[in-house]
């Protein structure tokens, strides 16, 4: 059984005990959070699709880890300016383990 939900702006298709890195939630390392906004549900034969979230559906996940993803650098520059400026930025995550789907 499959499970499509959404939270941080984004969709993850997820199967139970797969592993996901989604954006930042407020939840401890060890807890367990309940994702409402399922899209779609399924398994090899049935599909059910909501208008626009299913009614009744939901994800349940436990937190692994709270992390920040690899540093990326943004370098700009105004050629003939003297105008340069270097940032770093490192994504913050959580890790999930999707326990189950109830739909």
């Amino acid at each position: 059984m499959y499970a499509v939900f959404e939270t941080g702006g984004k969709q993850y298709k997820v199967e139970e005990g797969s592993v996901i890195f989604v954006e930042k939630l407020d939840a401890k390392e060890g807890e367990t959070v309940t994702f409402d906004k399922v899209l779609a549900t399924g398994d090899g034969e049935n599909a059910n699709f909501g208008t626009p979230t299913l009614d009744g559906a939901k994800v349940t996940a436990k937190v692994e880890k709270q992390g920040k993803a690899k540093k990326i650098y943004v370098f700009k520059m105004k050629r003939k300016k003297n105008e340069r400026s270097k940032k770093g930025h490192r994504q913050p995550y959580t890790k999930l383990t999707v326990e189950s789907i109830n739909a």
